[in-house]
């Protein structure tokens, strides 16, 4: 039987176009931009009790949807060496030689916690990019090297004002970079315009629009960084909402690997397990790693446990996600896009 005209109207997704449009930024512009807009200076709005919250329904389960990915099997392990075994051991070794040096100085702490919050900045605009060449993929168009080296240098300016930013705000003389950050937060109009000039490159060349889905996602990084320059604490905001740009993906992959005959129920199992093993990463491992800490060490070590936890957490979902992500290779498009007629 050929299929319907509705049918072929839709356009590949996803979950769906219109999910798709919300989760990859399009739920961030509506938000954020009114909240830029109307000049406040405090943008979280919400208490510790409910940002807590927030953050064990959204952001958490993004961490473990990636794990979920690397360890499922056997052959995903070995074949994630770096991801799964090397990095996790790695990090461990240097946590347990932070906690005893934090019985005296908390230098190791304060050095990893700085390269998470380094690392972002490239896990953000690299999520980004491959957000626009996922959906410009899913609808039959590519970007050429020209286009892709102007997208791409203008989110590598983003990144550098994203290192710039973690600086400013967090030395304890912030003067020292002052220049630095001013010259970079100009630095973004040049990252819109080439990014913006690329877009328009790619658009001359096919005779289309740039995928809508690929253009909101570049815009709302954009509406991101406002929000962090405005109001460092907002970064809260901007977690969940990369979160949520991510999550679609790993679900749509636990998708196209389920049966369809048990299709609901593995789905509703998945979401549970992800909130469950969410709760038990979030409260109680930190809560339980703290206390045990305290006691072998000192209180000073204990403070620590619960900060390297989310920042080991923090970091190899950062490396993960650069491995198993990769939408030049092969078996991730098929992965992916299984549920994608071509």
């Amino acid at each position: 039987m050929a299929p319907s005209k509705r049918a072929e109207a839709v356009p590949p997704a996803i979950i769906s176009p219109a999910v798709d449009l919300l989760l990859v930024g399009g739920l961030s512009l509506i938000v954020f931009v009114p909240l830029l807009l109307s000049g406040r200076t405090d943008l979280v709005l919400i208490g510790a009790g409910a940002q807590s919250m927030i953050a064990g329904i959204i952001n958490m389960p993004h961490f473990m949807a990636s794990y979920r990915i690397v360890y499922r099997d056997r052959a995903s392990i070995l074949k994630h060496k770096w991801a799964s075994i090397y990095v996790p051991l790695i990090l461990i070794a240097y946590i347990a030689v932070a906690l005893w040096e934090a019985q005296r100085s908390p230098a190791l702490v304060i050095a990893i916690v700085t390269v998470s919050g380094t690392y972002l900045a490239w896990h953000y605009t690299g999520q980004v990019w491959g957000m626009m060449a996922s959906f410009a993929y899913l609808q039959g168009v590519s970007f050429q090297k020209d286009e892709r080296l102007l997208i791409r240098t203008g989110l590598r300016i983003l990144l550098v004002w994203h290192l710039a930013w973690f600086l400013y705000t967090q030395l304890r003389d912030p003067s020292k970079v002052e220049g630095l950050y001013q010259i970079v937060s100009a630095g973004t109009v040049v990252a819109f315009i080439l990014g913006a000039v690329g877009l328009y490159r790619l658009r001359r060349r096919t005779g289309k629009n740039p995928p809508l889905r690929a253009v909101v996602a570049w815009l709302a990084i954009f509406a991101w960084y406002a929000l962090m320059a405005r109001d460092p604490k907002a970064i809260f905001w901007i977690q969940i909402a990369h979160a949520l740009q991510y999550l679609s993906f790993p679900v749509r992959v636990e998708m196209n690997r389920t049966e369809r005959s048990s299709f609901a129920r593995h789905m509703v199992l998945y979401g549970l397990v992800l909130l469950g093993a969410s709760v038990v990463v979030a409260l109680v491992v930190p809560t339980a790693l703290m206390g045990a800490v305290d006691r072998v060490f000192n209180e000073e070590s204990g403070k620590s446990a619960s900060i390297l936890v989310l920042t080991f957490i923090n970091i190899h979902h950062y490396f993960t996600d650069g491995v198993i992500w990769k939408i030049s290779n092969p078996d991730v498009r098929k992965e992916l896009f299984a549920h994608v007629r071509r």
